[in-house]
């Protein structure tokens, strides 16, 4: 009965709880998300900060595939889903999430998300998320029938337009006066999976407390629960100095949109690279459509949509 009342409604606060959108909504702030454009046509009502769910993509009604991208691929999945239907030589329904993966999987578990006054119960057929994550859930509980590596990423250092702090690598990070935006281990897989591991790697467990806990403790790390969003939109409400992101994020807001931050790169010896992996769940509703997207992901035409947001070739198939 207690598992039923903890796991009975995921209730995640994208719209209003995310920290800076309804700030940057009322500094006029030209960046306030989303940051694409709709795919399918409609009556179009989005109010910045209000009205506006980012990282629900797609259609919702009666779908024909359901996606729940880990959400560092916000930017590529609206290119991906007019791809995806294309190929098949017709228009294709689907509705996708791009929320963090460890959301995404207690969504899954407990069958339904509630964003502000709206219930979702849509079923996913394709799950992704990091090749640790995927084969862990594997192993406990034997969700999904087919997995397929489809792109890598690395780590960045996302900041204000023009580095002001001049920052160059994870260790300026430690500076006292540098207000940070960083995931918060609990809820996204970067911080555990990546963040954590390079930052030990470089400076051993001192430089990952003064980072998570020194400075957090002092006010000077603000902990993300959506990086994604929370993010940029605290960098360019001046809000933080500097955070650390995907590469693939970091380059989307810099190079591709324009907006008024910048991107500082990690040497590869103190990067750390991952896999991400695409399943088919076993309780998935349109199963021959997602054993059709799993085999897209690695095709062509997806991996310079891949190419073009800056992700890495997935690794060999044997690997």
């Amino acid at each position: 009965m207690r598992r039923r009342l903890r796991y009975g409604y995921l209730l995640v606060w994208v719209i209003l709880g995310v920290p800076g959108v309804g700030h940057a909504a009322e500094a006029g702030h030209a960046a306030a998300p989303p940051w694409s454009a709709p795919i399918f046509k409609g009556r179009g009502f989005t109010v910045p900060g209000v009205d506006n769910v980012p990282d629900l993509h797609g259609d919702i009604n009666r779908p024909e595939l359901v996606v729940f991208f880990a959400g560092n691929q916000y930017m590529a999945v609206n290119d991906l889903i007019k791809a995806f239907g294309k190929g098949r030589h017709r228009s294709t329904r689907v509705f996708a999430e791009t929320l963090p993966p460890g959301i995404l999987a207690r969504q899954i578990e407990a069958g339904a998300l509630v964003i502000g006054n709206m219930r979702i119960t849509l079923a996913p057929d394709v799950y992704t998320a990091g090749r640790g994550r995927i084969r862990r859930l594997q192993a406990r509980r034997h969700l999904f029938t087919e997995t397929v590596d489809y792109a890598r990423n690395r780590l960045a250092i996302m900041t204000y337009r023009g580095n002001p702090d001049k920052i160059t690598g994870l260790r300026d990070l430690a500076r006292g006066h540098l207000q940070l935006c960083m995931p918060n281990p609990r809820w996204e897989g970067i911080a555990r999976n990546a963040i954590i591991p390079a930052l030990r790697s470089l400076g051993g467990s001192a430089l990952v407390k003064r980072i998570y806990a020194a400075k957090r403790d002092r006010g000077e790390t603000y902990l993300t629960r959506v990086h994604h969003r929370e993010t940029p939109l605290r960098i360019m409400d001046r809000r933080c100095d500097a955070g650390v992101v995907w590469y693939t994020e970091a380059y989307f807001h810099a190079r591709l949109a324009g907006h008024p931050t910048a991107l500082v790169t990690i040497p590869n010896e103190h990067n750390h690279v991952v896999t991400y992996t695409a399943a088919a769940l076993r309780s998935a509703p349109h199963a021959k459509v997602a054993a059709q997207f799993l085999r897209f992901l690695r095709g062509p035409v997806a991996q310079k949509i891949y190419r073009h947001y800056g992700f890495l070739p997935p690794p060999p198939a044997n690997r």
